[in-house]
């Protein structure tokens, strides 16, 4: 089963939009994630929809910041791509009247209602902001020439 990357994908669109100042268009963003320019209109509409992102057409047209990165959290993005689960684990259901199945489907449920309760705040806690500031730390980092010995 393939992994569902539109949240990470999104959400590294979503900064290099925060660090230039021009619009991106859907091709350019398209060739950046490696996909359809189809894929990237139909994904930042769902972000438009919500006012995270807005758009023009034209010869200048494109995407653009809808709100500042500091008012963006990682759980506003998940929420506006209509993800589902964030577990891709899947219970058995082919013997529901066996007890066993139950108490092991029972036990499954809690622990991936718990560990989705904390991975959902946890999303909540997080802007696109602080995302922004670890992008340029890493930048400086990567960019300062290493002394020689």
């Amino acid at each position: 089963m393939r992994n569902d990357t539109r949240l990470s994908r999104m959400l590294h669109v979503l900064i290099h939009m925060g660090r230039h100042e021009e619009r991106a268009t859907s091709e350019t963003i398209a060739q950046m994630l490696g996909t359809n320019a189809v894929v990237v209109r139909r994904t930042l509409g769902l972000l438009k929809e919500k006012g995270y992102v807005r758009s023009e057409k034209g010869h200048q047209g494109g995407w653009m910041l809808g709100k500042p990165l500091d008012e963006i959290t990682l759980l506003d993005i998940h929420n506006a791509l209509g993800t589902s689960s964030i577990f891709a684990v899947g219970l058995s259901t082919d013997h529901p009247q066996c007890l066993v199945e139950q108490a092991v489907n029972a036990a499954l449920n809690q622990a991936f209602d718990d560990a989705q309760a904390l991975l959902l705040q946890r999303l909540g806690e997080v802007t696109l902001a602080q995302l922004a500031d670890d992008f340029d730390l890493r930048y400086q980092v990567a960019m300062t020439p290493a002394p020689c010995a």
